[in-house]
């Protein structure tokens, strides 16, 4: 099992995302680790995928380029005066590689968010060559925004394997349509399965071995005690 999880926006949810899919494949016998190849301001999305693969990896591994600046790596980039080590990124992402067989790449913001002037969080995944899944937040606006994203992914030439809706706060009124239907237009539109979906109330959840096997386009290993 090995994604790279991009978003329609930053703050739609990526990392409880990655976080779940790190634990479900350990559960599942995977071994599975998580790698965030740049962080800028805190560095939580980290430390909650460190804490997701129980220490199988050292923090500056899984997270090899830490930005202090809250903003898009190149413009943390320009206001620190420091160039992002897109070197350091690859030779952390094939050692990962080599040492897991299975990891959950957690992209930076969305999917055309600047890494460099010329370089994007795009470029990014379409080096490190698995397959795509977009994490939608489950609102008003989603249809508008996941399908701007799946059309650019697709005509990088690369493989989007599909949706995730992530259900950060309860629906109000005004927002419980789209929370309703998000999920089926989606599907008719994107001509992509909605791999899972996370309701507000089921946070805590694990995430199921069918939810997994959709996610991996395959059986998962028997006996793995979901």
């Amino acid at each position: 099992m090995n994604v790279f999880l991009t978003g329609t926006d930053t703050g739609v949810g990526k990392t409880f995302v990655a976080s779940l899919l790190v634990r479900a494949g350990r559960r599942a016998g995977f071994g599975t680790v998580g790698f965030k190849p740049i962080c800028c301001g805190d560095r939580d999305d980290a430390e909650a995928l460190h804490a997701a693969a129980e220490g199988a990896l050292e923090l500056n591994l899984i997270n090899p380029v830490w930005l202090r600046t809250p903003a898009a790596p190149y413009v943390a980039s320009m206001i620190e005066n420091r160039a992002i080590d897109l070197t350091l990124i690859r030779e952390s992402f094939r050692r990962i590689r080599a040492l897991h067989g299975s990891v959950i790449v957690e992209g930076v913001g969305g999917w055309r968010v600047p890494i460099e002037r010329d370089y994007f969080a795009s470029d990014l995944a379409a080096e490190f060559a698995l397959p795509i899944a977009v994490v939608v937040p489950n609102r008003l606006g989603a249809i508008n925004h996941t399908l701007l994203t799946v059309e650019t992914i697709r005509a990088q030439g690369l493989q989007c394997a599909g949706l995730i809706l992530n259900e950060s706060a309860p629906p109000d009124e005004a927002q419980a349509i789209a929370a309703a239907t998000n999920a089926g237009i989606l599907e008719e539109l994107t001509h992509l399965p909605v791999l899972f979906r996370v309701d507000h109330e089921q946070r805590g959840l694990q995430l199921s071995e069918a939810a997994l096997t959709r996610l991996m386009g395959g059986p998962t290993p028997a006996n793995n005690g979901t």
